[in-house]
């Protein structure tokens, strides 16, 4: 019988970040050898690797890391279920790559997963390596980085048991606290997709209107009408889905552009993720 205490096992979790039993395991295997007990665990992590990769990430959260007001960073990394997104190494994982965004010229998700993030190890194996810890799927899934004259971000909470799911990063073009706070909750709770129709591909509104006047036509409204209804449907999409032309949560009666406007300050861009959401 293998030779070891429960203080070994508790030893092997806290170096290795592997669940107890299969410490406990790793250490039957290895008579009681606590260094081999270590590598082996490290082994079927190694081996683990690809068949994790064939799992679905859908859950995880949402950090933000600040240099000050003018320099912000958003990410989402995800991983396979709930619990493993409120577990403190997961998230200090997340917490650590927000970091090193904010220190790296890295422009995308690719360039950013081959970056060396410690000495001889890359953002992907930093989170391959955790992922065998865990024993899930971790990955990370997209990121943004707004350096300007003031920006700011809002985290929501879906559960208060869990960490946020849904993050929203802002530029202005001057600072105000209060503003910055409104635009940042407008956008977490209405999920705009632009910031003005200039940006709308012209295939996705022409897709839209030919959308709009199949339904209306099916509706067997009159065909004098049918121009004038599909121009409606289509300026209530602009409502819907360009910031600028949404009404404002805090008071309908006025447009985040009037809000805007009144205060003098413009939104130069804005980023809106939630986890398992494009």
């Amino acid at each position: 019988m293998a030779n070891f205490t429960t203080a070994d096992v508790k030893r092997l979790r806290e170096l290795t970040g592997s669940g107890m039993m299969a410490c406990k395991k790793a250490l039957e295997e290895a008579e009681g050898d606590f260094d081999k007990a270590v590598e082996l665990l490290r082994l079927k992590g190694a081996k683990d690797v690809g068949k994790r990769a064939q799992r679905t990430a859908g859950n995880g959260l949402v950090v933000t890391h600040f240099n000050g007001d003018a320099d912000g960073v958003l990410l989402e990394l995800n991983c396979e279920t709930d619990f493993v997104a409120k577990n403190e190494q997961f998230i200090d994982l997340a917490s650590k790559i927000a970091a090193f965004v904010a220190s790296s010229d890295a422009g995308d998700t690719a360039s950013l997963l081959g970056s060396e993030i410690e000495p001889g190890k890359t953002v992907q194996q930093l989170i391959e390596e955790n992922g065998a810890k865990i024993g899930e799927k971790v990955e990370l899934r997209r990121f943004a980085r707004f350096q300007g004259v003031y920006v700011t971000s809002y985290l929501h909470k879906s559960d208060p048991q869990l960490p946020p799911t849904t993050g929203v990063l802002v530029e202005l073009d001057k600072a105000d606290t209060e503003v910055a706070k409104d635009i940042a909750q407008q956008i977490a709770a209405m999920s705009p997709k632009y910031l003005t129709r200039e940006e709308i591909p012209a295939e996705a509104i022409e897709k839209e209107r030919a959308l709009a006047e199949q339904i209306t036509r099916d509706e067997g409204k009159p065909e004098q009408a049918i121009p004038k209804i599909v121009e409606g449907r289509v300026n209530a999409y602009f409502r819907d889905f360009v910031l600028l032309e949404q009404a404002f949560v805090k008071d309908g009666k006025k447009t985040i552009a009037k809000v805007l406007d009144e205060a003098g300050v413009q939104v130069k861009r804005f980023a809106r993720f939630k986890v398992g959401q494009l």
